[in-house]
């Protein structure tokens, strides 16, 4: 796709709200602003719901896949430096170690050893 002085790429922030109308009243439809054209379009329920981005935050720790807790080497209240292990989370029968990413103090450990995790739990927060 050609790009030229006069081209705009669509952000989500330049979608605007838009009343709907009588007749379609299940269906919302939105404003689009693009090379200052106004387009009006309808997005799906599913977009309109969606689950937001958020950066992960470094202070907690989260299971990557669903496993077992073999084993936790951190401690509550304890220093952890870069590089220090964990926890050993069994999934598939393999052994995954997860390591500290930086240097913190261990605020809480949400799991114990022989605890089934989902995907995406938290395991340890840090300070």
């Amino acid at each position: 796709m050609p790009t030229s002085e006069y081209s705009k790429s669509l952000n989500l922030k330049d979608i605007k709200p838009e009343e709907s109308s009588e007749i379609h009243e299940a269906e919302v439809f939105q404003t689009l602003l693009i090379e200052d054209v106004k387009y009006k379009t309808r997005l799906t329920k599913k977009f309109l719901n969606r689950k937001f981005y958020q950066p992960a935050d470094p202070k907690q720790v989260y299971s990557f896949i669903p496993g077992t807790i073999k084993k936790i080497y951190a401690v509550k209240g304890k220093k952890v430096k870069a590089g220090d292990k964990l926890i050993d989370l069994e999934a598939m029968k393999m052994v995954n170690t997860i390591f500290a990413e930086d240097n913190y103090t261990v605020a809480e450990i949400y799991i114990k050893e022989g605890d089934m995790v989902p995907k995406s739990q938290i395991l340890i927060l840090f300070k």
